[in-house]
């Protein structure tokens, strides 16, 4: 845990000046992430685990370069005096970023046209993402899921049942009819509402690129719509309209993709279950009761996919067997990189 005293020297390490008060630990990050605020800007320090994230680091850093000089709205990384860009701190791997005014939402407190500026961002990051010609390994595809969850499935107290017949059957599922070749790029790979900024109407900072790799757009898009479009227990029609449309003016969707959604929804909701079920494992305090919260609520979304319970699916299933426009497809850029 990083108190005051450790702020006030980070920050004189690198130059930012004092913190104010408003400096601290982010709400529900227990001790990995921190806001400083001096008068030189807005800050956030990340920390990490060296075993977990050396390499991962290191990519991030070099897409976050990227997307800088791209003018994209993502963090900016704050170097050391000695022009490092990240750094060992106490065991852990330590990261400084620059970031804009603005404030983290909860679910219940998104507008419409908040939601519209974030399908936006995501339309501009597929498209300017099609410049970085890196390979980035995709750590979140199905085979790794998989394999994540029969590791998940032999720690489950065997009263478990219910949820273990759920994701039994989801996975097996997914496995016989997710689609593979569909327009691929760079992804985000990890949208959820504690990696957008907001200022107003609009997202000003879309951080957290520790997930970006190379993978389906549309899996991408499916990610957000879970991460933005479900609250109080069902998918808003709504709001998955308003971040289409944001996302659509700047990308248009496939058939095979729209064709492709409902399934990609799914994929979505399966990953971070299981993934936050694995984490849980090897939390505590805090930390584990955020990670268990998140379970909670994609396993929720997961239901609802499932047809399970109620909770929009409807509508949303309605939009995106129409959502298909022949004059929009026309228009998209003959360098949409086919799927593999």
């Amino acid at each position: 845990m990083l108190g005051r005293e450790d702020l006030i020297a980070l920050a004189e390490t690198y130059g930012l000046g004092k913190p104010a008060a408003t400096s601290g630990p982010l709400r529900g990050w227990g001790s990995r992430r921190y806001r400083i605020d001096t008068n030189k800007g807005h800050f956030e320090v990340r920390l990490r685990a060296p075993d977990e994230a050396y390499e991962v680091l290191r990519r991030e850093i070099d897409l976050l370069t990227f997307l800088e000089k791209h003018d994209f709205a993502s963090p900016r990384i704050v170097t050391d005096e000695s022009g490092r860009t990240y750094s060992d701190y106490e065991g852990w791997l330590l990261i400084l970023t620059r970031v804009p005014s603005g404030s983290y939402l909860s679910e219940d407190e998104l507008t419409l046209r908040q939601i519209h500026s974030a399908g936006k961002a995501l339309g501009t990051l597929h498209t300017v993402g099609r410049g970085y010609k890196k390979t980035i390994e995709n750590r979140f595809g199905f085979d790794r899921i998989f394999e994540t969850y029969a590791g998940v499935r032999r720690r489950l107290p065997a009263y478990f049942k219910k949820l273990v017949r759920t994701l039994d059957e989801e996975t097996e599922y997914l496995g016989n009819y997710l689609e593979t070749k569909l327009p691929k790029g760079v992804i985000h790979g990890n949208l959820y509402l504690g990696s957008m900024l907001f200022k107003g109407d609009r997202l000003v900072c879309l951080g957290d690129f520790d997930a970006a790799c190379r993978g389906k757009y549309v899996y991408d898009l499916a990610t957000g719509v879970n991460a933005l479009c479900f609250a109080d227990g069902a998918y808003s029609l709504d709001r998955f309209e308003a971040l289409l449309a944001g996302y659509e003016s700047y990308r248009t969707l496939s058939l095979a993709e729209w064709d492709s959604f409902p399934n990609e929804l799914r994929f979505a909701a399966l990953r971070f279950a299981v993934t936050r079920l694995s984490e849980f494992f090897e939390t505590s305090g805090e930390e584990a009761e955020r990670i268990n919260r998140e379970f909670g609520g994609y396993f929720d979304r997961l239901q609802v996919l499932r047809r399970e319970k109620e909770g929009g699916m409807e509508g949303l299933l309605m939009a995106m067997a129409t959502g298909y426009d022949y004059r929009k497809y026309q228009r998209i850029k003959a360098d949409d990189e086919p799927g593999d």
